[in-house]
């Protein structure tokens, strides 16, 4: 099996601005490694250059309904990588147990293979919380809330 990388793959955990690669697990996934990321997960993540990948993922293991959509499990997933954030859900890996499927920055998510996400959420019994589409913008956050001290 051929497991495929993009040849832009990011290389070094991104900044705000940045972006990361999305990954989808291979049919050859080592079963702990599955167990840990939970089906129907958004992972997100890098190469890094000893030819592993730095991966986070979100799988709402707490059933927040924010989280229901796969790309808001993305975008969360992408904001605790971007700021290094404190986590459990992150995990060194072997590449041959994920492959990239797409990209996500903070502007938004860009699917190139589809196909494979939508097997990765219907094997999860999670397609229906798919995307409808392979480019997702986000909308910017709104502006902090002004204190009026009286």
């Amino acid at each position: 099996m051929t497991v495929i990388m993009g040849q832009d793959l990011p290389l070094e955990r991104p900044d705000a601005t940045g972006r990361a690669a999305l990954f989808v697990p291979t049919a050859n996934i080592k079963p702990d490694v599955l167990e840990a990321v939970r089906k129907g997960a958004a992972i997100v993540g890098f190469g890094n250059h000893d030819r592993t990948l730095t991966i986070y993922y979100e799988s709402n293991r707490f059933n927040e309904p924010q989280l229901y959509k796969w790309e808001n499990k993305a975008r969360k997933a992408f904001e605790r990588l971007a700021d290094n954030l404190p986590t459990v859900s992150k995990m060194i890996s072997k590449a041959e147990n994920f492959e990239q499927v797409g990209y996500i920055s903070n502007k938004g998510i860009l699917i190139r293979r589809m196909e494979k996400l939508r097997n990765w959420l219907e094997n999860s019994d999670a397609l229906d919380s798919g995307p409808d589409g392979e480019n997702i913008a986000f909308a910017a956050a709104p502006p902090p809330k002004k204190i009026n001290a009286e």
